[in-house]
């Protein structure tokens, strides 16, 4: 009767416990963020350090890692917790199919209390915890690193954009030279002094360039949606990005760079983790050596009725506990716990050489962001002049041609000399910007708005 009545009762809670967990969930958000996203506000001009920050704050991968960190510092507190002692509950019931000889009596209930106090296992516990917090930290350099990924995706999707609403309107005057040119080869034609031919040239070259014009609308309209993804905006949505490309000079040198990267760098940091971590991984290796201490302390009540009620004779119920220590020591396991640590050993040494290798490629990279950085400065130079010499020639070519002096040739090859260009221009600043921002990514260093280089 009594199995009953706590069946009944169970079963009535698990049904009030399913109820509630069912009007909470229909009571919660049928999409989280779907409304959030609806209701933000994309007004206003967005920099690159806007564009930059907000994709640190809203952008999914920033989310998933910062789970990943707290998650950490939960297994954290989960390590330290070993240190403290476990108490265990048992309660039970046997039916014997006789009676019991002192008690006369079939029936047999029984509970008990443990509870159990580590005192040494080793160093096991501690280097477990110690392994606990060095991985909370590994995270938080990871969290930088996303960090930095992010910062770099972004500012080259911003760059490129600002490339390509450029190339837009180097397009754009490229059409509409032609389009002037054309209308001065008609009328020459019209007027015989110019053969059919030349208009058709100038017909084909102005079809070739609204081409062109084309497929850099479609490259700025690709780079918003790009943008726009990386900042976890619907690609619906119309941003005002603003910004242009300009030149920063950059004055730090190789070793200053080296001393800050090599200061900074997550990756870096999160292999000096990844070393100490290993060598905890010796120390609870070698902890099978050690003999393993605990302490417990039992409470033991038995009877022959669920709450031990039952009086009278001493047979008919038993109440007792106990404490003491107990230590145990593993003698021989075939080797297993020798070449296990020994392995771990190995694996130190792994990690090290890993790291090194990492701390090599960090130098690379900010050697070769520098070399880009001093490459694009020349470009940009280099292509300013261009540009400066192609517009005198375009001008001019079009005034010896009016002047019936000059060819159509010679300003079509003009008009396309100019054209290129621009391009170039526009690719040097694109490609310097980018290695400004490579270059302190490989530091390990965010410059949001890239507008300071130093």
């Amino acid at each position: 009767m009594y199995l009953k009545r706590s069946l009944a009762v169970f079963l009535a809670f698990m049904a009030l416990l399913a109820f509630s967990s069912m009007a909470l969930a229909q009571d919660a958000d049928p999409a989280p963020g779907s409304e959030m996203a609806a209701s933000e506000d994309f007004s206003g001009p967005f920099d690159l350090a806007r564009c930059v920050k907000r994709a640190l704050e809203v952008n999914p991968s920033m989310t998933a890692i910062r789970a990943q960190l707290t998650g950490s510092q939960f297994g954290t507190k989960s390590s330290f917790g070993n240190f403290l002692p476990t108490v265990t509950g048992t309660y039970g019931y046997k039916y014997y199919d006789r009676k019991n000889t002192y008690s006369n009596d079939k029936d047999n209930w029984a509970a008990g209390l443990n509870l159990s106090q580590p005192v040494f296992k080793g160093f096991n516990l501690l280097a477990s915890w110690q392994k606990a917090k060095l991985t909370e930290e590994s995270n938080m350099a990871s969290l930088t690193d996303v960090e930095l990924t992010l910062v770099s995706n972004v500012q080259s999707t911003f760059l490129s954009l600002l490339k390509a609403r450029m190339d837009v309107k180097s397009a754009e005057d490229s059409v509409a030279r032609l389009e002037s040119q054309l209308k001065v080869i008609s009328a020459f034609y019209e007027v015989g002094l110019r053969p059919k031919a030349e208009v058709l040239d100038a017909e084909v070259d102005l079809a070739s360039a609204q081409q062109d014009l084309l497929t850099a609308k479609n490259g700025v309209s690709t780079q918003e949606a790009q943008l726009n993804t990386l900042l976890n905006i619907p690609l619906e949505t119309q941003v005002d990005y603003v910004g242009e490309l300009k030149y920063i000079p950059f004055g730090l040198t190789l070793q200053q760079c080296l001393t800050r990267a090599y200061a900074s760098r997550p990756d870096l940091v999160i292999g000096e983790k990844s070393v100490e971590m290993a060598k905890k991984d010796v120390t609870m290796a070698a902890s099978s050596f050690y003999p393993q201490v605990d302490a417990d302390m039992d409470y033991v009540n038995q009877g022959t009725d669920p709450g031990f009620s039952k009086g009278g004779y001493a047979y008919r119920q038993k109440e007792y506990w106990t404490a003491g220590v107990s230590a145990s020591l593993n003698l021989f396991q075939g080797g297993a716990d020798y070449y296990d640590y020994k392995k771990v050993q190995e694996s130190v040494k792994q990690v090290q050489a890993q790291l090194e290798d990492t701390r090599l490629s960090a130098g690379f990279e900010v050697k070769t962001a520098l070399l880009n950085i001093s490459e694009a400065a020349d470009r940009i130079t280099v292509a300013k002049k261009s540009v400066t010499a192609a517009q005198e020639a375009y001008r001019m070519a079009v005034a010896r041609y009016q002047a019936q002096v000059g060819t159509n040739t010679d300003v079509l090859n003009a008009q396309s000399r100019l054209t290129t260009s621009e391009a170039q221009l526009s690719q040097a600043l694109a490609d310097y910007g980018t290695a400004i921002s490579s270059l302190y990514v490989a530091m390990g260093e965010k410059n949001l708005g890239l507008t300071k280089a130093e």
